[in-house]
């Protein structure tokens, strides 16, 4: 029963976040995102027709996913590792919902579309390398770490690492096509 509850806590947070991020998209920085260049047309044709340096681009990547993973891993060694959990699954939210707003507003269905292939098939093994580091923070002292799921988390995001670039840019290159 107490798994159930902090199940649902936890995805009430994100999709709190995510709330807040569709309200502030829309009412607060409407003009901004109206300006915003990454859904025009211009720079989704020159994403398409670059080349990416792989090598180049993992080590972007790794540094982008490892620094907030280290940094909730460590902030969560505090007694404020609830807070940390909450406040990185709302903050999560909040930039899914501003992103999709503004995908929304620029360029409608497609614009949602487009988000979505963006974070396949990576995201799906982020989402659980980041899920059995929040789920420890959330459920301490009940739950204890071990090396079980340091492997699981490194394994998930390392996964999720070469999936974003060697398979995503192959998939956002076909559907950019297509557009």
């Amino acid at each position: 029963m107490r798994i159930q509850e902090n199940k649902k806590i936890l995805i009430v947070f994100c999709m709190l976040g995510f709330l807040i991020g569709i309200v502030y998209a829309n009412l607060m920085s409407k003009d901004y995102i109206a300006n915003m260049g990454i859904f025009n047309e211009f720079f989704l044709t020159q994403y398409s027709q670059a080349e990416i340096d792989v090598v180049e681009y993992m080590w972007y990547v790794v540094r982008v996913r490892a620094a907030p993973l280290i940094l909730v891993g460590a902030l969560g060694c505090t007694r404020l590792r609830k807070g940390i959990a909450a406040g990185f699954l709302a903050w999560t939210g909040f930039c899914g919902g501003m992103i999709m707003t503004s995908a929304v507003l620029k360029m409608g269905v497609k614009g949602v579309i487009l988000c979505l292939i963006a974070l396949t098939p990576h995201f799906v093994f982020y989402a659980a390398g980041f899920f059995i580091l929040l789920w420890y923070l959330f459920t301490y002292p009940e739950a204890k770490w071990n090396l079980t799921k340091t492997v699981s988390m490194v394994l998930f995001v390392a996964v999720g690492i070469l999936l974003e670039c060697y398979v995503n840019p192959i998939i956002m290159e076909l559907f950019l096509k297509t557009l």
